[in-house]
């Protein structure tokens, strides 16, 4: 049953980029033209697997902007996989329908930067695809991007043709390597904003280093997909709502956002792993246990406020603006 709201789509090309990252093409099968969208958007697609299960994820869009003849998606195949990149890989087939949200930018590119210079490490590379294309005529960029082997670099040709001396690739695991490092943020010019793409520890590490090396809070941008299971101890706790009169119990097992859905609550979000701060809610009183990606150590200390979709009560309550 088509979901409201929802695009149905169709896949009619899959390319395989290196030995774990598929392209795959999705046409329309309703419409003509698919909607328009913007460098950085993603989507979220969902599949019907053969046992009738529903699989949910968002990808990154990775075609041209303005072609909305088809949409196309990169996915790497996890060795820690929930089971949607393992299935997409091994069961997705061409000719296999499916529906996907319209799309949805959350790592737009900055209209004032001079300069964009865009950080990438494995499947980070997705989003900086779209958003190369996206350049406008009076702005430069360049592309640095981070894979273990030339044969592991996802569209390694395609970006030497396409962009020549705008890439810079490191290899890790080569005869002589030469690792991506956060010094060469210290040699872009006046202007320059960052954009980084890739696991939670590269992410971290470069926007620490940005900051550390000036680089105002608007001129850094940063994009997570997934962070793996938080291992963490979860406590259950009570959330009082200021604007509609209600308290909520938040279970262990549930996440603030998850307790606030589930009691009719009219909560924003959007990544659900704590990297794009679109479930950020005020917090009226107690205090936060912080386990997102999205503020930096001096927002979590100073700002009020906490990311409903993986961060927590310290204590027993909170009070929320909601």
């Amino acid at each position: 049953m088509r979901l409201a709201g929802n695009i149905p789509v169709k896949i009619t090309q899959i390319v395989e980029e290196s030995p774990t990252v598929k392209r795959f093409t999705l046409a329309p099968t309703v419409d003509d033209k698919l909607p328009a969208f913007t460098g950085g958007s993603h989507l979220k697609t969902f599949i019907t697997t053969t046992d009738g299960t529903q699989i949910e994820r968002e990808y990154s869009l990775v075609s041209h902007p303005q072609n909305r003849a088809y949409y196309e998606i990169a996915i790497s195949k996890d060795t820690n996989s929930r089971g949607g990149s393992v299935y997409w890989h091994e069961c997705m087939a061409v000719d296999d329908e499916l529906e996907v949200t319209f799309p949805r930018n959350y790592f737009a590119l900055n209209p004032f930067a001079k300069n964009h210079a865009f950080y990438a490490s494995g499947i980070g590379i997705t989003p900086f695809l779209a958003m190369m294309e996206d350049i406008q005529f009076d702005q430069t960029f360049e592309l640095h991007y981070a894979a273990r082997t030339p044969e592991e670099c996802a569209f390694y040709e395609e970006l030497q043709k396409r962009y020549g001396d705008k890439v810079k690739f490191y290899f890790s695991r080569v005869e002589e390597p030469n690792r991506l490092c956060t010094e060469v943020m210290k040699e872009h010019r006046i202007g320059t904003h960052v954009y980084f793409c890739g696991p939670v520890a590269m992410v971290e590490e470069f926007r620490d280093a940005a900051f550390a090396y000036g680089y105002p809070e608007k001129a850094v941008h940063f994009e997570l997909f997934s962070t793996g299971q938080d291992t963490r101890e979860r406590n259950a706790f009570t959330v009082a709502l200021t604007d509609s009169q209600k308290e909520i119990e938040v279970q262990a097992e549930e996440t603030l956002l998850d307790a606030l859905l589930r009691e009719g609550i009219n909560a924003p979000f959007a990544c659900k792993i704590g990297g794009c701060g679109s479930c950020e809610v005020e917090v009226v009183d107690g205090e936060v246990d912080h386990r997102d990606h999205f503020l930096s150590n001096e927002n979590k200390a100073k700002r009020k406020s906490i990311l409903t979709c993986c961060s927590r009560a310290k204590e027993q309550k909170l009070s929320l603006k909601l």
